[in-house]
């Protein structure tokens, strides 16, 4: 559960911290005082999307905590363990800062992580129903998603459904292809054929452009390297103005051989001396030949240049690379041969597409009868919470529609057929429903679905607009029995729902030095005498009016003692 909010620099609030109970939590206040800045920020921090326009004048940035006891949040425990993060006395920190710049930092326990870490703790741990819920019950697909919800083996089906939906949608953008092929064969091979030889006329050979490239580099350079070459070989074999290395060599050692009579250690300096003549001789010998080769350089580099120039034509028509050609010309074979089977192809294509659309078609149905079924056990399990809430005539169903074709999500459309008053068949929700009856349809349906959701907090930000009466009542006696189950923070402006709180919290505006914050105050016995007074009878503070007061109060202990 949510054990604390704390807020600094968000809006109107310059450093506010909440502490929550469990059971039933109630934010009351007058219009503007800040209720539901308090849930946008606890949003924020919750992983929603975050703006520095909710930064308050002349801060740099503002910072959201929010702490949870996960005691009983087992599933919450097995996310952090997947994630790597580590948790001590069950108490999970969660923190944003936003800077006024926008950059947004998240952490859990004090590391930083990825806001969408947040975001998926945060669908484990609370549910957040606003004002703008109840519309999206108005929405295409709303009643589809409330039922898979209520029967989460439903999202099984789907599944399974929507794997071969996939399967079916691929097979008939490749039979459309080839139909399409069909209609343009003649142009087609023709193509293919002329692709094809001009890849096979190259002869290419994976990794030649690169050796190519260096033929081109070397000979470009040729005439210096040649005369580097001529100069080698002139000191070595020498010229008409002196003699070479070779013959040095060969002074030298007639030199040593002249005193080895009398020095047979001069034995080894000889012989080292022949055996570099030796290796010399014949490198000079090598460079001879390079000097003497008939070979026409400048005939090999425009060949070498010319044949990159083809290859750069082929690799920027086909692929980048060599070998990305090859791969295209291995697929455009394997098309040409299947155009030129294009009816055989065309047939079995068009049988597997007969055998995926009748699979899918099946499973499209069945997830249909299932939804059904589920349809028929979740409107009989709403209609007793929907009388519950002063609407004791009261009548709902859901109405299905088969779709002409199959899309992603089935061949069904669904939509709420509700009726609050005796006699009336039911009508589409949007049609027929106020806004109060809208809120409770959703109050009611939250009801429901409380068994499905391991959610241990739940939010209920001013559902109650346009409801008054009876109707607050009862919708407070059920908001009030879901706490029971559920720790539940509601913002309200009924006094009927704030005198069933565990924990009252006052909301107020302050101005001080020009500016104006909203600070929170947790309301004593006599502090919520004085507000349900404030919001039953406004400024007019008569004996009557506390003994009203006091009366609500103690009738919503007496219920809550029953439950």
């Amino acid at each position: 559960m949510l054990t604390s909010l704390e807020v600094h620099q968000f809006a109107l609030i310059e450093r506010m911290r909440v502490e929550f109970t469990t059971g039933f939590n109630v934010f009351t206040g007058e219009t503007g005082a800040g209720k539901s800045i308090l849930i946008d920020a606890l949003g924020i921090v919750l992983g929603g999307r975050a703006s520095a326009d909710y930064l308050r004048s002349g801060a740099d940035a503002y910072m959201i905590q929010a702490v949870f006891d996960l005691s009983d949040a087992p599933q919450v425990t097995e996310v952090l363990s997947e994630l790597g993060l580590d948790i001590e006395d069950n108490t999970l920190f969660l923190r944003r800062r936003v800077t006024a710049a926008g950059k947004s930092q998240a952490f859990v326990n004090e590391t930083q992580v990825p806001v969408r870490v947040l975001a998926r703790l945060g669908a484990l741990l609370v549910d957040i129903h606003g004002q703008h819920e109840n519309q999206t019950l108005l929405r295409p697909g709303a009643a589809l998603a409330v039922l898979h919800h209520y029967r989460p083996e439903l999202n099984e089906t789907l599944a399974a459904y929507q794997k071969t939906y996939e399967a079916s949608r691929q097979g008939q953008e490749e039979l459309s292809y080839w139909l399409q092929k069909n209609a343009h064969q003649d142009e087609e091979l023709a193509r293919l054929e002329d692709e094809l030889k001009e890849i096979d006329d190259a002869r290419i050979r994976p990794g030649e452009d690169e050796e190519l490239r260096e033929v081109v580099r070397r000979l470009s350079h040729q005439e210096r390297i040649m005369a580097a070459i001529s100069k080698a070989h002139q000191v070595l074999s020498g010229d008409d103005s002196g003699s070479g290395v070779l013959d040095a060599i060969t002074d030298a050692r007639q030199a040593l051989d002249g005193a080895m009579e009398y020095d047979d250690s001069l034995r080894d300096y000889s012989s080292a001396l022949d055996s570099s003549w030796q290796t010399l001789e014949d490198l000079r010998q090598t460079l001879a030949d390079r000097l003497s080769s008939e070979e026409d350089w400048q005939k090999t580099l425009d060949e070498a240049q010319a044949r990159l120039d083809l290859l750069y034509h082929i690799k920027k028509k086909y692929g980048g690379s060599l070998e990305t050609v090859l791969v295209y010309r291995q697929k455009g074979e394997e098309e040409y041969r299947k155009l030129q089977s294009l009816a055989d192809t065309i047939a079995k294509l068009k049988k597997r597409q007969a055998a995926l659309d009748e699979a899918m078609e099946q499973q499209a149905a069945l997830l249909s009868g299932k939804r059904k079924e589920a349809a028929s056990a979740f409107c009989h399990d709403l209609l007793p919470h929907l009388q519950d809430l002063a609407m004791p005539h009261g009548q709902v169903e859901i109405e299905f529609q088969c779709l002409p074709h199959c899309t992603s999500s089935g061949q069904d459309e669904a939509e709420f057929l509700f009726s609050a008053n005796e006699g009336m068949k039911p009508q589409p929700l949007g049609k027929i429903a106020s806004g109060g009856e809208l809120s409770r349809f959703a109050l009611a349906i939250k009801t429901v679905l409380l068994s499905k959701f391991g959610v241990p907090t739940m939010i209920f930000d001013e559902i109650d607009t346009g409801v008054g009466g009876v109707t607050a009542q009862k919708m407070a006696e059920k908001m009030a029995l879901i706490a029971t189950r559920r720790q539940v923070l509601c913002i309200t402006h009924l006094a009927q729902i704030a005198c069933f709180a565990d924990r009252h919290l006052y909301i107020e505006k302050a101005a001080h030095d020009g500016t104006t914050t909203s600070r929170v105050t947790a309301l004593n016995a006599e502090g919520r005498i004085n507000e349900i007074m404030r919001m039953t009878s406004g400024t007019q503070q008569t004996r009557s009016a506390r003994e009203n007061a006091r009366e609500m109060l103690a009738m919503a202990d007496r219920m809550k003692a029953k439950w």
